[in-house]
């Protein structure tokens, strides 16, 4: 069981998918929170209000048994996660490491990757 500052308290980490890949995130948290158990630096950093005004952390979603239905849509920061959640996309904003990257056409960076600036001179 977790019990930090951070994260609700929770027993077991549970499988939800996002973006077409399968994760494990902890069970009675936030769906934002959870995001940032996925990835720590992006979220953490990210332009979020943790409070549902800004709508940044808005996903839209279906449930693993309704797999026609049509995807709903709701703001992470005030979603608790449940098993089976079908996060089908993201806003914008919400960048996960290795995960939302990849979905946005973008190579993942490895950890150790330094950027570096080019001239034109």
């Amino acid at each position: 069981m977790s019990n930090d500052d951070l994260f609700e308290p929770y027993d077991k980490l549970i499988q939800i998918e996002v973006l077409g890949r399968p994760v494990e995130v902890p069970e009675n948290n936030r769906l934002l929170r959870c995001f940032q158990f996925l990835s720590m630096r992006s979220i953490s950093y990210g332009d979020f209000c943790w409070n549902g005004d800004c709508t940044n952390c808005q996903f839209w979603y279906r449930e693993a048994d309704e797999p026609g239905a049509a995807d709903r849509t709701a703001l992470a920061c005030r979603f608790r996660v449940r098993q089976g959640l079908v996060v089908t996309r993201l806003n914008s904003c919400v960048r996960l490491e290795g995960i939302a990257d990849e979905a946005h056409g973008e190579r993942p960076a490895a950890e150790h990757e330094i950027p570096v600036a080019v001239s034109d001179t």
